[in-house]
């Protein structure tokens, strides 16, 4: 029996965050040595809402670098850009008319996204299907996601069923896994909230790219509290700011937030511990990125390396659903493949 395969994505738009790192990137990284990877570069999903087109394009291309800069490996992981393969959109129609109007309308980012939008396109409401294709194609077995994100995975395990019974078994029902350390990762300056790479000013925000000053520089600036104690507390509002910088420190570090604490008296010794832990990370990951940025390709020949392998898996699962729905094949009237 083969290992068990896994399917990530990440969409190719704003700029990546240390969330982005320790929550999905560093995970991507370590679980290439155990499992068969397929890293997706969704430039499909970012057409939901309104973009510039040189900037999805040229995002594109940087998300790639990105990936392989933080150690994403082209032998022993597949990464590619999700327009590349057609595939993910022939099935996600199918994935649209198995699923249903009530269950995509339930889903809880199509109704926080839809809200600030003055024109809501169709495609935000109907994307959980194509997510569902994106899974169901490489036949999954493990979803690495954010809390966020799994009532898309479960989404995806009901439509696959639905399939599998109404027109036999077809699509492996995934299952969502949630990283067990720094899943979230909050705002330095409002760490009420997630650190996110679409963040309207993104001053709480770690970029992976940022320059060794301004990494110190924002880390030095976080919110902490008024209780001028290191201490890691869990569920409580008020201490948000220092339990996100231990919870930093701790995952850089492979080591318990409560632990982390035990080493410090004052907030300041606590940041500049974190401003160095997350300077080590992250600097050699920007320096590895310009490298193969300058270097378009070798980018280009990964791409299409994963394109090949990534498409080769696809056909076959489209090939078996398209014959199990019921579609008259090309093969079969003399089409050719």
């Amino acid at each position: 029996m083969g290992r068990e395969r896994v399917l990530s994505g990440v969409q190719p738009t704003g700029q990546a965050t240390l969330g982005n790192y320790l929550g999905a990137f560093r995970q991507w990284r370590r679980q290439q040595d155990q499992y068969d990877t397929t890293f997706l570069i969704v430039d499909q999903h970012a057409l939901t809402v309104e973009h510039d087109p040189v900037a999805l394009r040229e995002g594109t291309l940087q998300m790639t670098a990105l990936l392989f800069a933080v150690g994403i490996d082209p032998d022993r992981s597949t990464v590619v850009v999700q327009s590349h393969v057609p595939e993910h959109a022939q099935l996600a129609w199918l994935m649209e008319s198995t699923a249903t109007y009530g269950e995509l309308s339930r889903m809880i980012q199509f109704k926080e996204k839809s809200k600030s939008q003055s024109m809501v396109r169709a495609s935000l409401f109907t994307y959980p299907a194509l997510m569902a294709a994106d899974i169901l194609l490489y036949q999954t077995d493990l979803v690495p996601v954010g809390e966020d994100q799994t009532q898309h995975v479960e989404l995806t395990r009901t439509i696959a069923t639905r399939f599998n019974r109404a027109y036999g078994e077809v699509f492996t029902i995934p299952r969502a896994v949630i990283p067990e350390v720094a899943a979230r990762v909050m705002d330095l300056s409002r760490p009420e909230v997630k650190m996110s790479k679409s963040s309207a000013d993104g001053q709480g925000n770690i970029y992976l790219l940022d320059s060794e000053e301004q990494i110190r520089r924002k880390i030095m600036k976080a919110k902490t509290d008024l209780f001028n104690e290191v201490q890691y507390v869990e569920d409580d509002q008020e201490r948000a700011g220092v339990r996100n910088l231990l919870e930093i420190l701790g995952a850089l570090t492979d080591r318990a937030p409560k632990d982390v604490a035990a080493d410090f008296d004052r907030y300041g010794d606590l940041k500049a511990a974190t401003a160095d832990a997350v300077i080590d990370h992250l600097v050699p990951i920007r320096q590895r990125y310009d490298t193969l940025l300058a270097d378009r390709g070798q980018l280009q020949s990964w791409l299409a390396l994963g394109r090949e392998r990534a498409r080769a898996k696809a056909a076959t699962t489209v090939a078996r659903a398209y014959d199990a729905i019921g579609y008259l094949t090309a093969k079969e009237v003399g089409y050719g493949d």
